[in-house]
């Protein structure tokens, strides 16, 4: 059975394939990124198939995107606490540069919860067509 580091590592150097990276996750597993909200996007992605189109999704705006600079910080068996990275370039050009940090935790071989933190500045920058402006006032 995998631990939550091992389950970390793993969600990191998976990213790219989401069916892979989907498979990681139990039936009710999620990945929260809570301040989404503010950029239009949903914060909670529920279950292996909405993590799969969550993650399709991405890979249409940041085509390679995939985790560098990988480092997990603090892991027991069912809980693990890391930092990563991406730097790459966005269908329209632009440079979508972020350093996640997540809290992982594992049920059974299985990631139950994966919340991450980001910039969002930094994202809509990147993702949004007309970067920060886009960001509604009132969020």
């Amino acid at each position: 059975m995998r631990s939550a580091g091992e389950l970390m590592r793993s969600y990191t150097a998976t990213i790219a394939d989401p069916d892979a990276t989907a498979a990681l996750f139990t039936d009710d597993g999620v990945i929260e990124l809570p301040y989404l909200t503010s950029i239009g996007l949903p914060p909670r992605i529920v279950g292996p198939h909405e993590i799969r189109a969550f993650i399709v999704g991405l890979l249409k705006v940041v085509p390679d995107f995939g985790f560098d600079a990988v480092e997990v910080l603090i892991e027991t068996p069912d809980q693990a606490f890391g930092e990563y990275s991406v730097e790459r370039r966005t269908v329209s050009g632009r440079i979508f540069s972020q350093m996640y940090a997540g809290r992982l935790v594992a049920e059974n071989g299985k990631i139950k919860l994966l919340r991450e933190s980001l910039d969002l500045v930094r994202a809509a920058r990147a993702m949004l067509p007309n970067g920060v402006a886009d960001i509604p006032a009132d969020r």
